[in-house]
């Protein structure tokens, strides 16, 4: 997700000023500051908010939870949101955990934990995966290449030069000629987005491109790949010999 809008609600100016000059330079937009309860309230609906940093205590009043319970209970309303508070209170944390928030971060704040906390909400609850897909542009995904995230910008990887994608979990590994690339999106997903024609599984962690084989020992369950890869091949998947032209 490109310009993310976050929502600050911090009673303290000095600290939303330092929050606000870490989450700017960071090419994050800042699209309000609320200083207490009330405020929040009427902000968070007349601005466009993609995540909202919620300092606990507002005025020395556990406000801050009391606005990530309101909008939580509203479908519409609810946005992925983290708790900022220098409150070591457990009786506190308690009650903050019961909002499900995606982090809960003391103060003073490192400029890293905050950085991570808010990529890592905006990605769960969008369920970006790190793969761009934008509905008004066709093109970041097409027959030929996709877009994947590589720091702050999106890389252009031709899908001809995908060796080979090892899933681990809920991540991939796309092997390509020059670079690897990690990504956060499931097995199922990816290969929506491959032609099967050209991209299939040999094991339950593996996806090949075709094109790259160099040999297959299916007494070994073996695949030899460009660039000496290889990658294992399973019995339930041994029907790949059958789609490379052989002769005998």
């Amino acid at each position: 997700m490109d310009n993310v809008n976050v929502f600050i609600i911090e009673d303290t100016p000095a600290e939303s000023d330092r929050l606000i000059k870490v989450l700017e330079a960071n090419n994050y937009v800042i699209t309000g500051v609320a200083r207490n309860f009330k405020e929040a309230l009427t902000k968070f609906y007349q601005v466009k908010v993609d995540i909202v940093i919620i300092d606990i205590f507002l005025n020395g009043v556990a406000d801050g939870i009391s606005f990530a319970e309101t909008i939580s209970i509203v479908p519409e309303a609810t946005k992925p949101f983290v708790f900022l508070t220098s409150s070591t209170d457990r009786q506190i944390f308690e009650r903050a955990k019961l909002t499900q928030p995606f982090s809960y971060l003391m103060k003073p704040f490192n400029e890293l934990e905050v950085l991570y906390a808010i990529e890592m909400a905006v990605e769960k609850f969008y369920d970006q995966n790190d793969v761009f897909l934008d509905e008004e542009e066709d093109t970041v995904i097409s027959s030929d290449y996709l877009f994947i995230k590589k720091g702050k910008s999106l890389k252009k990887v031709l899908l001809s030069d995908i060796i080979y994608i090892e899933v681990e979990e809920k991540y991939c590994n796309i092997i390509t000629e020059k670079e690897k690339f990690v990504i956060l999106i499931s097995l199922t997903k990816i290969l929506k987005l491959l032609d099967s024609s050209i991209f299939c599984r040999t094991h339950r962690n593996f996806i090949i491109n075709m094109e790259k084989i160099l040999e297959i020992v299916p007494s070994d369950n073996l695949i030899l790949l460009q660039g000496n890869h290889h990658v294992t091949l399973s019995e339930r998947y041994k029907d790949i010999i059958k789609k490379v032209r052989t002769l005998k």
